[in-house]
This record gives C-alpha cells, sequence and structure tokens, in this order.
C-alpha cells in the first residue's frame, strides 16, 4: 500500500511536471504569436479561428511533444531538491530501499505515460486537423496538391496508374487500369483524361478498352464513361502532416491499406505510429535515469544535476530525430528507428540504477 511518502512524492513529482509543461507552453505560445503576428493582424483571419481553431489545438499538441523532456526535467529538478534537503538520506536511512524509493516514481510515470499515449493516439489527431487546416489556409499552405508517376493496386490483379494528378483541378491525366488473372493481362483501360467525383467515383474522359481473350482482342472506346475505381485522391496525395491527423486505429488501417496496394512512401506513417508507443516507454526510461542522478546529495547543488539531466535529454531527441532520418532515407526500418534510443537509453538507466545510493 502507498505510504504518505509515496504520495509526497508523486505530488512533488506530477506538480512539478504540470509547472514545466505550463511554464514551456506559455512561452511557446509567446514566441508562435511573435512569429506570426503579421498574419493574425489580416482582417480576413478571424479571431475565433485564431482562438479556438488554432492555440486551442496547438496546446495540446506542443504538451505532449514536450512531455518526455519535462517529465525527466520534472524528476531531475524536484529529486535534486529533495536531496539537497537530505530528504533522500532520511528516506533511505528509515529502512526504505531504493528500489522502493522508485515506486511513486514509477506510478507518476505510469500516470504522465497513459495520458501521453491516449492524447497523442486519440484525442489529439481530431485537434490536429483543425490546427493544420488553420495553417493552410492562413498561414502558410504546405498541402500536397499534386502527384506524378502514381502506380498502385486498387485490388487483387487490378493495377491503376497516373501520369500526373492535380487536386485543385481533380483532374489526372494519361491513365490506365490493368486487370490481371494468373500474371495474364485480360484487359487494359486507357484514358487521356480522369477526373475526380466523390467516393470512387470517376469519370473518364477519351477512354479505350482493350479486353484479352486468348488471341482474340476486342476494343471499345468513347468520349466519356463513368466508372468505380477503389482508390481515392488521399491515397496518393502524402503529406508529412496526414499521420498527425489520424488515430491509433485509422492510422493502422492506412498504413495496411497503402502497403496492400504497394503504394510507397509510407515511412513517414509507420514512424508516427511507432513513434506514439515508444515515447510511452519514454517516461519511465527517463524518470530511472532522472532518479539515478538526482538522488545523490552532490557538493555543486542541485544546478550539476540539472545540466547532466539537460545534456541527457537533449542527447535522447537528437538521437531521435537522427534515427528517424536513417527510416526516412530507407537504412533502417522505421519501427527500430524509434526504438533503438529507448534501447540504448534503457541501458543507460540499468548502469545508473546500479550505480544510485543505496
Amino acid at each position: 500500500m502507498l505510504k504518505k511518502i509515496d504520495w509526497y512524492i508523486i505530488k512533488k513529482f506530477i506538480g512539478t511536471y504540470v509547472f514545466a509543461i505550463a511554464l514551456i507552453i506559455a512561452i511557446s505560445v509567446v514566441f508562435d504569436i511573435n512569429e506570426k503576428i503579421d498574419r493574425f493582424l489580416d482582417p480576413q483571419v478571424p479571431l475565433n479561428a485564431i482562438i479556438f481553431d488554432y492555440y486551442l489545438n496547438f496546446i495540446p499538441y506542443f504538451v505532449n511533444l514536450f512531455s518526455p523532456l519535462f517529465t525527466f526535467i520534472a524528476v531531475i529538478f524536484f529529486t535534486s531538491k529533495m536531496a539537497d534537503n537530505s530528504e533522500i538520506i532520511a528516506i533511505l536511512s528509515s529502512g526504505m530501499s531504493f528500489r522502493r524509493l522508485m515506486v511513486p516514481y514509477m506510478i507518476s510515470a505510469l500516470l504522465i505515460s497513459a495520458s501521453t499515449f491516449y492524447l497523442n493516439g486519440y484525442v489529439i489527431p481530431p485537434a490536429n486537423i483543425k490546427r493544420l487546416n488553420f495553417q493552410h489556409t492562413y498561414i502558410n499552405n504546405k498541402k500536397v496538391t499534386y502527384a506524378s508517376n502514381v502506380q498502385a493496386e486498387v485490388e487483387p490483379g487490378v493495377v491503376v496508374y497516373f501520369d500526373r494528378y492535380d487536386s485543385d483541378m481533380k483532374r489526372g491525366y494519361r491513365f490506365s487500369m490493368e486487370k490481371f488473372e494468373e500474371k495474364h493481362l485480360k484487359s487494359r483501360l486507357t484514358a487521356q483524361r480522369i477526373e475526380y467525383d466523390s467516393a470512387y467515383h470517376w469519370i473518364l474522359h477519351n477512354y479505350m478498352i482493350r479486353d484479352f481473350n486468348g488471341m482474340k482482342e476486342e476494343i471499345s472506346s468513347g468520349s466519356i464513361k463513368d466508372t468505380t475505381i477503389h482508390i481515392m485522391p488521399s491515397d496518393f496525395l502524402i503529406s508529412k502532416s496526414d499521420g498527425e491527423r489520424m488515430t491509433n486505429p485509422e492510422l493502422r488501417k492506412y498504413i495496411k491499406r497503402q502497403k496492400d496496394r504497394g503504394i510507397g512512401n509510407i515511412t513517414i506513417f509507420e514512424l508516427e505510429y511507432a513513434k506514439r508507443f515508444s515515447m510511452a516507454m519514454a517516461s519511465f526510461i527517463l524518470t530511472t535515469i532522472g532518479v539515478s542522478l538526482s538522488s545523490r546529495k552532490v557538493k555543486g547543488g542541485m544546478g550539476f544535476n540539472i545540466g547532466i539531466g539537460l545534456l541527457l535529454s537533449f542527447s535522447y531527441i537528437l538521437f531521435m530525430t537522427v534515427s528517424s532520418t536513417f527510416a526516412i532515407s530507407g537504412m533502417m526500418s522505421p519501427v527500430m528507428a524509434v526504438w533503438l534510443p529507448n534501447i540504448i537509453y534503457t541501458l543507460i538507466a540499468v548502469y545508473l540504477y546500479n550505480k544510485a545510493p543505496r
């Protein structure tokens, strides 16, 4: 059962974490307003959209982004203060083991980790839709509206190809669709132009259909034809921020669907999905490192511990960024890229834990 000292540590941990996050978010909002003030002063940008569509969704996004870093900083800060006031020495001298001391820290880390995972997987993606739509509309439009040389398997044995597609016009050019049975070409449809209507409804312009039956070939053509093709522009107009708009089930389904269709360039989505799980584990790893580092009373006070903590936390973020770059370049799988920093820092955590004062 949890004792009074456990609740004391949990309150200290969560309180310091919330205060640190609130402080950095306030600073981030101020800097963001300063950076975008010219855009916000534009009469065409409504004030309610700035507040409710952008900043109301900006805050949870950055809270989640900074969560691992400030989990670590919170642990380092309040544990160093406890050690400096000889509270850690008193706790260990009372007969409590260092392993037992870690219990309230791990409970706090679990609360933060669960909150981070839930926010990242289910709450923030819908909020990101409004935030990113606001940015694309009023700040800078980074939507992907053009694609070329698109090839995908829309159904088993059915392959489509677009020479190019313009999302603004909802129009593709030099389109073809081939149907295979047991690796034998059965029909080929070509169209000079194809227009997207809705769902899987497309309109062909200047089309020709060639059906193959053994040595026989039947050809039909026309100027306009409505047809159903199981592909939508969103399947191949891929933006780096699209993964941030999807909840965990949506993202998992999207990745499977794109893989089944043979559409490439989904590494960024696989990274996003794997990162949501690895970030949940980061709270436990960084908490262990933080407690192990800062539980010892040092001559220079807690400044030294905070400095070491900041160095380790920023190196962790840098390592995560570098390994993600390796995944995007194809040198490493997305899962390995996001879990490698956790594996290495777990080893560091185990070493520091064994070296911590007993």
